[in-house]
C-alpha cells in the first residue's frame, strides 16, 4: 500500500500565535488508488511519528532516528482505548524532544489555529511561548488594541498563573484553552515582571485584527513621513501593505517609517512578499533543512518604492518580523531604530492527521541575507533606542507613531539626516544638469 501526502504552507508565528494557509491530510490510498482515512488511534498516532522522522530539525540535541525508531516500538506496543488516550501518548513523544514549537494539536485545537489568520478572534489579546530555557509560559506582545493591551502587559512578562492555576509545566495550547473564553466574561493572570508578581485582571472581548495602519505624519521642517505600522503577518497583509504603500506615493511622501514593533510573526509567504515591495534586488531569507538543502527566496525587482526607510523594532518583533527586518538591513535597504528582536529564527510547518487534528513541527531554520542565525540572538537595531517603563505604561493607543512615541521622535529623526544626506549627494552633482562646478571639483 502507498502513501500519499500533501505539502504544507511553512509559517513563521510563535506559540499560541501560529498560523497557516494550506493543512494538509496524511492520506492512506488503497490499491485502487481511492482514499481511505483510518480513524484508528494508533493510526494518527503513527502519522505524527512519521512527520518528525520525515522533516523535523533538530536544534536540542534532544533527537537521533535510532531513538525515535526505538520510541515508535514502545508507543504503539501500548494499547488507547479511544482517541484522547492517544493524544496523550503522542504529546508524550513530542515532548522527549525538547521543542516548544513542535506540538500536537487535538481537533478544536487545531481548528482554533485557524483564528489567528482570520482577523478575529475572542479572547484578551496574548500572544504566548514557551521559553526555551526556563519552560515558562512568556508573553511574545499583546495585539494592539486588546484588553491585554490596554491593561499593559508587556512582552516578555511571564504568566504565573491563570485564575489561580499554576502555569508551572503548562503548554500554550492549555494556557490558550484557559485564557480565551466568551466575550464578557473575565480571566486573571498573573504576571511575573522583573522579580514582581501583578495581578491583572482581564475582561475577553471580540478581537478583530487590522493587520495595516498608516498615515502622513509632518515633521517639524515640513518633511512628509509615511508611517505603516504592520501589527502581525497575516493572510491579508501583502495586500494591505501594497495598498498603503500606494496611498502613500500618492500623497507624496519623501520617506519612511515601517513600525514592526510588537510584531509577532505570522507566514513566511506575508514576510517575503512584503520585503519583495520594499527591495528590488537581493536575497531576502534562506531557510536550511536537517539536510542542509537551503531554499533562498529573492527580490523580484517588483520595488513599490526605493524612498529611504527606517524600521522601527522591539523585543516583541518576532520570526516574520525578524526575516523582514534582517533583510531591510543586510541589503543596506533600511536603518533599524529601536531594541533588539525576540530572537525567534525556526520555521515550523503544519500538517494535518487523519482525525481532524495536528501538529506544528520544526522542519528548518532560517537565515538573513548574510547568513546570520536570528535564533536566540535576534537582530539587533542599528540605532538602539528604549522606552522607559513608565513611558510604556503612559504611552496610549493613539500615541504610536506620533511625536508623544520616543522611539519614533529617533525614527523620523535618523530617516531626515538620510533624506538630508541624499538631497546633499544630489545637490553635489545631478547627471545631465549644468551643475559643472560640482562634477569638476576635486575631492
Amino acid at each position: 500500500m502507498g502513501r500519499a501526502r500533501a505539502t504544507v504552507v511553512v509559517l513563521v508565528g510563535l506559540g499560541a500565535c501560529a498560523a497557516t494557509a494550506v493543512m494538509a491530510r496524511e492520506m492512506v490510498l488503497t490499491p485502487t488508488g481511492t482514499v481511505s482515512i483510518s480513524d484508528s488511534p494508533k493510526e494518527v498516532m503513527d502519522q505524527a511519528w512519521q512527520i518528525v522522522f520525515r522533516d523535523y530539525l533538530d536544534t536540542t540535541g534532544k533527537y537521533t532516528p535510532e531513538q525515535w525508531r526505538k520510541l515508535r516500538r514502545s508507543v504503539l506496543s501500548k494499547s488507547y482505548s479511544t482517541p484522547k488516550d492517544a493524544y496523550e501518548g503522542i504529546r508524550g513523544m513530542l515532548s522527549t524532544l525538547d521543542d516548544p514549537y513542535t506540538r500536537f494539536l487535538d481537533p478544536r485545537e487545531f481548528k482554533e489555529m485557524q483564528i489567528d489568520t482570520s482577523g478575529e478572534l475572542s479572547g484578551v489579546g496574548i500572544q504566548l511561548s514557551v521559553d526555551k530555557e526556563t519552560k515558562e509560559l512568556v508573553v511574545i506582545s499583546p495585539i494592539e488594541g486588546s484588553p491585554a493591551s490596554r491593561a499593559g502587559v508587556q512582552p516578555k512578562d511571564v504568566i504565573v498563573s491563570i485564575d489561580g492555576k499554576s502555569t508551572k509545566g503548562m503548554s500554550t495550547e492549555d494556557a490558550v484553552k484557559l485564557i480565551r473564553g466568551k466575550a464578557g466574561t473575565t480571566v486573571n493572570l498573573v504576571l511575573r515582571r522583573k522579580g514582581q508578581n501583578i495581578d491583572t485582571p482581564l475582561t475577553r472581548e471580540l478581537i478583530e485584527i487590522h493587520a495595516v495602519t498608516h498615515q502622513v505624519n509632518t515633521a517639524p521642517d515640513g518633511t512628509k513621513i509615511g508611517y505603516i505600522r504592520l501589527k502581525q503577518f497575516s493572510a491579508t497583509a501583502t495586500k494591505d501593505m501594497r495598498a498603503a504603500v500606494r496611498d502613500l506615493e500618492a500623497q507624496g511622501v519623501q520617506g519612511y517609517v515601517l513600525d514592526l514593533r510588537s510584531n509577532p510573526g505570522g507566514l513566511l509567504v506575508a514576510s517575503v512578499e512584503i520585503a519583495r515591495q520594499w527591495i528590488n534586488e537581493g536575497i531576502i531569507v534562506s531557510t536550511k533543512t536537517r539536510d542542509g538543502i537551503q531554499d533562498v527566496k529573492r527580490a523580484t525587482g517588483q520595488a513599490l518604492t526605493t524612498k529611504p526607510m527606517v524600521v522601527l523594532v522591539n523585543e516583541g518583533s518576532a520570526s516574520a518580523s525578524e526575516i523582514l527586518s534582517g533583510a531591510l538591513q543586510d541589503n543596506n535597504r533600511a536603518v533599524l531604530v529601536g531594541q533588539k528582536t525576540f530572537g525567534k529564527g525556526l520555521v515550523q510547518s503544519v500538517r494535518g492527521l487523519s482525525d481532524g487534528s495536528g501538529m506544528t513541527v520544526t522542519i528548518a531554520k532560517y537565515l538573513t541575507p548574510r547568513n546570520r542565525d536570528i535564533h536566540k540572538h535576534g537582530i539587533n537595531p542599528d540605532v538602539p533606542v528604549k522606552m522607559t517603563e513608565q513611558e510604556v505604561q503612559r504611552l496610549k493607543l493613539e500615541d504610536i507613531g506620533t511625536n508623544r512615541d520616543s522611539q519614533y521622535r529617533v525614527a523620523e529623526s535618523t530617516l531626515r539626516k538620510q533624506l538630508q544626506a541624499g538631497a546633499t549627494l544630489q545637490k553635489a552633482f545631478e547627471p545631465g544638469s549644468a551643475n559643472l562646478p560640482a562634477a569638476l571639483a576635486k575631492p
